[in-house]
C-alpha cells in the first residue's frame, strides 16, 4: 500500500470521528435543553367553604292512606264502575253485585216486620182490656199475666224484625261497592261474572298526595338527631309549619333528585332488635300522582354544616393502600408530593382534613407521571389554551 493512500485513509477516518463527536454534542445539548423545559400541568386552587354534610338512607315509596276494597257480601259480580289506575274521589261507585236475593231478602224481613207489628198491636189491645177485668175479678191474674207476657214477646219480635230489616238494608248496600277514599285504584282482581265470596279482595287503592316514604336509620343516627328531627322536621307538631320548613331530599332510582322536598311524619314506635334500626316515614308533595307505592327512593338530609371545609376535586387525590396523596405546586413552581387526609365526599369532591391550607395549587392532571422536585408550568385546569399555541395557517408567498 503506497504512503499516499494511507494517508487518505488516516485523514477519512479523523474526519469521521470529528463528525460522531460533533453530532453527539448536539444531541446531548438538545437534550439538556429538552430537559431544562418545565411540564406544563393543570391545576385547582384548594376551595375553603362551609358545606353542609348529608347523611343518606335508601327507602321505599307508600301511599300515605292504603285501602284493600273487599266484597263484604257473595254474590256474582255484575259491574265494574271505575277505570283502573285512575283517580277516584270518596264515595265513587267501583264495582256492583248482583243485589236481588238481597232485595228478596229486604222485601222479607219488612214483611216480617209489620207481622210483628200487627201481633205487638193485638197484644196492646189484650192487656189494656184484661188490665181493668182482672181488677174486678172478671177474669183470673193468670189471664193477665199470659196477655202481658204475649205483648212482651211481641214487642221483643218487633225488634228482632227491625234488626233483621236493618241487616237486610246494609247487605243490600254492600252490593254497591264504593271506595273508602279519595286515591288511585289498581287493577281489579275479580272480572265481570266472578262469583265473590265475602271478604274476597277485588282491588286496592291509596292515597299518593303526599306520598309516604319508608326508610330505616340505626339507633345510633337516631340517637344523634333526633333533637334535631324534633325541633326541625317537626316543628312541635304542626304540619304546614313542617310542609314549609320541608329539608328533606329524595333522590329516584334512575338518579334524579326529586324536585320537591319533604319533611319529616313520624317514627316508628320501636328499634328492630334484629337490625338495631328504627323505620322512620317522611312525606313528599306528589301532585299528579306520577310517584307510586313500592318505588326505589334514596332519602337524604343536611344534618350538620363543617364550617371553613377544605375542599378539592376528587380527581386531585390519588389513593394507594388506604393512603391518599396530592401533588403540590409550590410557589417556586416546584412539585410537592403531600400526604393528606380526607373526610367526607361532597358530590365530586373530597373534604381535606389535613395536609392542605386554602389557597394552594393542586395537580388536577398527571399526578401519576409527577416526581417530586419537578419543575411544572402551572396553569387553570380547563383554561382554553393560549393563542400561541393555535395553529396558524401560513400566508401564501408572493411569487417573484
Amino acid at each position: 500500500m503506497s504512503l499516499s493512500t494511507m494517508a487518505i485513509r488516516m485523514i477519512s477516518w479523523v474526519i469521521l470521528c470529528l463528525g460522531a463527536l460533533v453530532l453527539a454534542a448536539c444531541k446531548g445539548e438538545a437534550t439538556s435543553t429538552q430537559a431544562q423545559q418545565p411540564t406544563d400541568v393543570e391545576v385547582v386552587l384548594v376551595e375553603q367553604k362551609d358545606v353542609p354534610i348529608f347523611s343518606e338512607w335508601v327507602g321505599t315509596t307508600d301511599g300515605l292512606v292504603n285501602a284493600q276494597i273487599r266484597a263484604q257480601v257473595s254474590g256474582y259480580l255484575l259491574r265494574q264502575r271505575y277505570r283502573e289506575g285512575a283517580f277516584v274521589k270518596k264515595g265513587d261507585l267501583l264495582f256492583e253485585i248482583d243485589p236481588r236475593k238481597f232485595q228478596a231478602a229486604l222485601d222479607q224481613t219488612a214483611g216480617d216486620l209489620k207481622k210483628a207489628q200487627a201481633q205487638l198491636t193485638k197484644t196492646d189491645l189484650d192487656v189494656k182490656r184484661n188490665t181493668p177485668l182482672a181488677k174486678e175479678g172478671a177474669i183470673s191474674r193468670k189471664e193477665l199475666e199470659d196477655s202481658i207476657q204475649a205483648n212482651q214477646a211481641a214487642r221483643a219480635s218487633v225488634e228482632s224484625a227491625r234488626a233483621a230489616l236493618e241487616q237486610a238494608k246494609l247487605n243490600l248496600g254492600w252490593t254497591r261497592i264504593t271506595a273508602p277514599i279519595d286515591g288511585v285504584v289498581g287493577i281489579a282482581k275479580a272480572q265481570i261474572g266472578d262469583l265473590v265470596n265475602s271478604n274476597d279482595e277485588l282491588t286496592a287503592m291509596s292515597q299518593l298526595d303526599p306520598i309516604r316514604v319508608y326508610f330505616p336509620i340505626s339507633e345510633q343516627e337516631y340517637l344523634k338527631f333526633v333533637g334535631l328531627v324534633q325541633e326541625r322536621y317537626q316543628e312541635k307538631g304542626d304540619p304546614t309549619k313542617a310542609r314549609e320548613n320541608a329539608r328533606l331530599e329524595m333522590v329516584l332510582s334512575n338518579g334524579a333528585v326529586y324536585p320537591h322536598k319533604g319533611w319529616f311524619f313520624l317514627a316508628d314506635r320501636q328499634v328492630d332488635v334484629k337490625t338495631g334500626t328504627i323505620r322512620i316515614a317522611a312525606l313528599f308533595p306528589n301532585s299528579g300522582n306520577v310517584l307510586r307505592p313500592g318505588q326505589y327512593a334514596k332519602v337524604r338530609a343536611a344534618i350538620t354544616v363543617r364550617q371553613g371545609a377544605l375542599l378539592v376535586p376528587q380527581r386531585t387525590v390519588s389513593e394507594l393502600q388506604g393512603s391518599h396523596q396530592v401533588a403540590v405546586v409550590t410557589p417556586e413552581n416546584k412539585v410537592e408530593i403531600r400526604p393528606v387526609k380526607v373526610g367526607e365526599r361532597v358530590d365530586s369532591q373530597w373534604i381535606i382534613t389535613e395536609g392542605l391550607k386554602s389557597g394552594e395549587q393542586v395537580v388536577a392532571e398527571g399526578l401519576q407521571k409527577l416526581k417530586a422536585g419537578t419543575t411544572v408550568k402551572p396553569k387553570p385546569f380547563g383554561a382554553a389554551p393560549p393563542a400561541s399555541a393555535t395553529p396558524q395557517s401560513e400566508s401564501p408567498q408572493k411569487g417573484g
